[in-house]
């Protein structure tokens, strides 16, 4: 996958996280990924059409997305993953492809986001395309992985 995709992904959590008030966001590596992803968590769903066409998926354990919407929420303390705190995931989910979108656009790469689903649970999920990448990342020093399913 084109090293300018990666990097806007990449560099979009890095920075909108600590926009948030989240201090501790760490990239680990980026990695090939099989076309199948077992999940037990959350995950932000967000098409990619444009100059570039896909999903991107964030994922992350409910501990993390539960520690991220209370950052979103000004500190309050998160203990159900309910609908506000779904809401608050799903705008992250959109905020961080937003930024991510922007970075692309600096580089002549032209894309429009979709509408934010959220899914959680235990599931299965099939990417759309076989050439899928892993960005290892680390929120607060739990797992955070976007997985980009995008076709040139």
């Amino acid at each position: 996958m084109n090293n300018e995709i990666v990097t806007a992904f990449s560099d979009a959590v890095l920075s909108v996280m600590p926009m948030l008030g989240i201090p501790e966001v760490k990239f680990l590596s980026g990695k090939s990924y099989e076309k199948q992803l077992d999940s037990s968590g959350v995950i932000g769903i967000i098409g990619i059409i444009g100059e570039l066409t896909g999903n991107v998926y964030f994922s992350m354990e409910e501990s993390c997305a539960k520690k991220i919407a209370s950052y979103m929420m000004g500190g309050m303390e998160v203990e159900e993953f309910d609908s506000i705190a779904q809401s608050a995931i799903s705008e992250l989910s959109n905020m961080l492809a937003a930024n991510a979108s922007i970075l692309l656009s600096e580089k002549g790469k032209s894309i429009d986001i979709s509408t934010p689903t959220l899914m959680s649970g235990d599931f299965t999920l099939s990417f759309s395309f076989s050439n899928v990448m892993c960005l290892e990342m680390l929120v607060e020093d739990m797992p955070f992985h976007v997985y980009l399913s995008i076709k040139e």
